[in-house]
């Protein structure tokens, strides 16, 4: 009986601990931007050789930088398409080197995959980032620890773009009408992680086609997550 309560503090030390000190009270996360200057979009998953370039042609229509949080296996198939977010002054974060949950994975393959990803990024790009999302926004307890070598990167708004149920009628609503300025805005570029609907980023672009012109109609400003990140990350940093 004490061992298997033993393995059950363990597990929750290492899972659910961390998920409610990140997720519900923001601690050692950028979440929101609390001076709320703009909205930043941020897309995982990517990148999709079908999905990210039809992306990046509408960011580029319309001026808008985003971040995106590419996951390193990808990258390193389609190094083009970092090339061309980094040449068209988007932010590339880490979405680590596979999509799968830290809570399966032990500590040293996390910062691992992490090391690798940001290694075959900087061999694109030249710059190494330091902005990571985990997948599912799930930390394992020894995530904290790679506060001041990673900015740890959560969001205020998402919308389930990730299934097709919806269509483009779920984003275009969803982000009108609830997005306000200094929210982290999820969405994504792939359709191809487990749980996802392969054609649900088609639905994402559509909708955004509607939405980017008529938040820019509103004037609300458009930013990235290096733009509000920053000191006040560090601050909140300090105090874990």
């Amino acid at each position: 009986m004490r061992v298997l309560f033993l393995i059950l503090a363990i597990i929750l030390l290492y899972t659910v601990v961390p998920y409610i000190l990140s997720t519900w009270l923001g601690i050692g996360v950028l979440r929101k931007d609390k001076a709320k200057c703009g909205v930043a979009f941020t897309f995982d998953d990517g990148p999709d050789p079908k999905y990210t370039a039809q992306l990046l042609d509408l960011l580029k229509k319309h001026r808008i930088k985003a971040t995106f949080f590419v996951v390193g296996s990808k990258a390193e198939k389609n190094p083009e398409l970092i090339l061309r977010m980094h040449h068209e002054g988007h932010l590339i974060g880490i979405h680590n080197y596979v999509h799968r949950s830290n809570w399966l994975m032990m500590p040293w393959t996390v910062r691992r995959d992490l090391e690798k990803s940001a290694a075959i990024i900087e061999g694109i790009t030249g710059e190494r980032p330091i902005y990571y999302r985990p997948p599912w926004g799930l930390m394992n307890f020894f995530d904290f620890f790679l506060i001041g070598k990673f900015q740890l990167i959560l969001w205020s708004k998402m919308f389930g773009d990730w299934r097709s149920k919806g269509g483009s009628k779920k984003i275009i609503h969803g982000i009108l009408n609830h997005v306000k300025p200094g929210d982290i805005i999820l969405l994504h570029d792939s359709g191809e992680t487990w749980g996802a609907n392969e054609d649900a980023p088609s639905y994402t672009i559509e909708g955004l086609k509607h939405v980017f012109t008529a938040l820019k109609k509103q004037g609300v400003q458009f930013t990235r997550i290096d733009e509000i990140a920053g000191n006040k990350l560090h601050i909140r940093q300090s105090h874990i």
